[in-house]
């Protein structure tokens, strides 16, 4: 495997990303969108997830294609982007047709910011002014880092953000991922600046430093409460998915938020992974294609979770230092 162009999950053709975030807020919001409508499923690991619109999702239900996707900040609060994701497709006579009605489809999650430092104190919930203004924002490039919904996150000992990775099979065929990395866990190992998903990385995409010497032998404890610790991700390829097919996708790209998180998947972190199928290349093999899907998608999503950490950007009256801060080149 190779990455695609961009490194990003915008190498996949048609599809779009767009930020909008506060500084003062210490918030934002990511929105994944496409040309036209596109297969989607999620699977959700963590055990405090918080999600709008992801029981159409499942394979049996009727609507079979979504507009859009957003990750927010916010908590609960950022449920609300959703709206303004609504408005934009609205606006654009997007939607699934109910008559003459047009019903746009936007599934999302959020992740909780509301400890990072921010200002919370407003009046009326901005996060419908932030979806709207990710959506406008869509383009095949974005920021990554301390960027939209990963703007204010936080990880158990340095500050998270906004990743994404791609990666082209022999097969032709493009997977990427995009992911907001507010864990519990990790993505370093112990006090080292050495990255967990080491193993995996292309090039020098989050600094080439290689596998850490040792591993740690301790266990590790919480170091946020309950409700407090998300990573949620999208991963997606260009191939042609059922429903179904999507969704074991998504299943599978969870190995990545394991590999690349210590620990992932806790009764305190709401982990989940959308998939999205854009659908512009049909299955060569059946059999082997979806099983090289979900492997690469494992692959990206580990890829982007160490890429969110170590782009994030230090701001004044950070909680915790950046990777950059921390360890980089300066230091």
């Amino acid at each position: 495997m190779r990455p695609g162009p961009k490194n990003l999950i915008t190498d996949i053709p048609g599809l779009r990303v767009g930020n909008a975030d506060d500084a003062n807020l210490r918030s934002g919001v990511t929105v994944l969108t496409a040309d036209r409508p596109f297969v989607a499923s999620v699977h959700v690991m963590g055990g405090s997830p918080g999600t709008r619109e992801t029981d159409l999702l499942a394979p049996d239900r009727m609507v079979q294609e979504v507009d859009a996707i957003f990750l927010s900040g916010g908590s609960a609060f950022g449920l609300d982007a959703g709206a303004g994701v609504m408005a934009g497709l609205r606006a654009a006579d997007r939607g699934f047709a109910v008559g003459p009605v047009r019903v746009p489809i936007v599934p999302g999650a959020i992740v909780f910011d509301l400890l990072n430092g921010g200002d919370k104190g407003w009046s009326e919930s901005p996060y419908p002014v932030l979806g709207r203004a990710a959506f406008d924002a869509a383009a095949p490039d974005f920021g990554l880092g301390t960027a939209g919904a990963g703007f204010g996150a936080m990880t158990g000992s340095l500050k998270g953000g906004l990743g994404s990775a791609s990666c082209v099979l022999p097969s032709g065929l493009t997977v990427g991922a995009l992911v907001v990395v507010n864990a519990l866990g990790q993505a370093t190992v112990g006090d080292t600046r050495h990255f967990w998903a080491a193993p995996f990385e292309e090039g020098t995409e989050f600094g080439g430093l290689g596998p850490a010497p040792l591993l740690p032998q301790d266990v590790p404890l919480p170091r946020k409460r309950l409700g407090e610790a998300t990573t949620i991700a999208v991963v997606a390829t260009d191939a042609t998915l059922t429903k179904a097919q999507a969704h074991r996708m998504a299943v599978a790209a969870h190995d990545g938020m394991a590999r690349a998180l210590v620990p992932s998947h806790t009764p305190l972190d709401g982990d989940l992974v959308f998939s999205v199928a854009a659908g512009s290349k049909p299955l060569a093999d059946p059999l082997s294609d979806p099983f090289q899907l979900g492997h690469a998608a494992a692959t990206c999503l580990a890829r982007a979770i160490a890429r969110a950490v170590y782009l994030a950007r230090s701001e004044a009256s950070d909680l915790q230092p950046s990777w950059q801060s921390r360890f980089g080149p300066h230091r």
